[in-house]
């Protein structure tokens, strides 16, 4: 029998708190059941044990409400524990490499800041974190690597995180596990962890055609985005003649959200705002335009081009995302 491997920083923990679960589970079942065998056996048809309407009366209930309490208070403290997985694990570290991933029926499209491109496989280095930035092209998919102790949905038009830190060298299956059509059972693909050496050589020899950044600008310009969205920041009262906020410093800023509440401008900020323009509705209150939405424009390879790209306006707020993927353009 070969056990599943545990190949990321938090599988051991994710396997350690399913066990905890399994066994507390078990654990209940067994008194549950028991108490219930051992009530059948003891008043029994035939039993010689006294039952009187006056022991009913009286019966006590401090056994029932102590084990329920105490059953209560074991699963409650599962539910923070796995809760605090749950966050730590779409919060990722400064410096993790971002690696864009797109679902399509029925395949995985996956993009390195690089420009580097491939189809149903993903090359990450051994020890460093990774941040999977996730969508989807049509229906709705699911990104999982069991290896990894990692799942979650993929949403059309939509951006989803979730990173992690291999900590094996070897190849990993990956899958989609919702149905999303006839060919969902062909939706998977191979995870391969490399040592940092082995990853930067294949950054090297793998075809890049330019950085996801370099055409992002050209995709930038050609889109007429440049024609509202200036390169220097934005001076209310000075002889200004920007239609739209500018790019420089945007990304990792804080901007009014659509319902009145501050948001971080992040790569789903950015995703969302340039698809939905109801997104940064707040933003755009103090402009005299509105922006059109580019849904059904902009295809996911594009926008993640063009968050690429605005994430280099604001070079100070990068902190090292993405640094050493790529060869070619440091600051992606």
């Amino acid at each position: 029998m070969t056990w599943l491997p545990a190949a990321s920083v938090h599988a051991g923990q994710v396997d350690i708190l399913l066990g905890g679960l399994l066994l507390i589970s078990l654990a209940v079942l067994g008194l549950v059941f028991g108490l219930m065998l051992l009530n059948i056996i003891r008043f029994r048809v035939g039993s010689r044990v006294p039952v009187s309407a006056e022991t009913v009366a009286h019966k006590s209930w401090r056994f029932e409400i102590a084990w329920t309490s105490v059953t209560l208070a074991v699963f409650f403290a599962l539910f923070l524990w796995a809760a605090r997985l749950y966050v730590v694990g779409f919060q990722p570290p400064s410096g993790a490499i971002q690696i864009y991933v797109t679902g399509k029926q029925w395949m995985w499209k996956v993009q390195y800041p690089g420009g580097q491109r491939e189809i149903n496989a993903l090359h990450v280095p051994l020890g460093r974190p990774v941040q999977l930035l996730l969508t989807s092209e049509d229906v709705i998919h699911d990104f999982s690597i069991p290896a990894l102790r990692i799942k979650h949905d993929v949403l059309p038009r939509r951006y989803q995180s979730l990173w992690f830190t291999a900590t094996q060298v070897g190849a990993f299956r990956f899958y989609c596990t919702q149905f999303c059509g006839i060919g969902h059972s062909r939706m998977t693909g191979t995870l391969i962890v490399l040592t940092p050496t082995d990853y930067a050589n294949w950054l090297g020899q793998t075809p890049a055609s330019g950085s996801l950044a370099t055409r992002g600008e050209a995709l930038f310009i050609h889109n007429g985005c440049s024609g509202c969205h200036v390169s220097q920041p934005y001076s209310p009262g000075a002889d200004d003649t920007s239609r739209a906020p500018s790019m420089v410093g945007l990304y990792g800023s804080q901007t009014m959200g659509p319902d009145g509440q501050r948001v971080k401008v992040d790569n789903a900020f950015l995703h969302d705002a340039i698809l939905h323009t109801a997104t940064v509705s707040g933003q755009a209150a103090a402009y005299a335009t509105q922006m059109p939405s580019y849904r059904g424009v902009l295809a996911e390879e594009d926008l993640a081009a063009l968050i690429a790209y605005i994430q280099t306006l604001s070079p100070s707020r990068l902190s090292g995302v993405g640094m050493s993927a790529s060869p070619e353009r440091k600051g992606n």
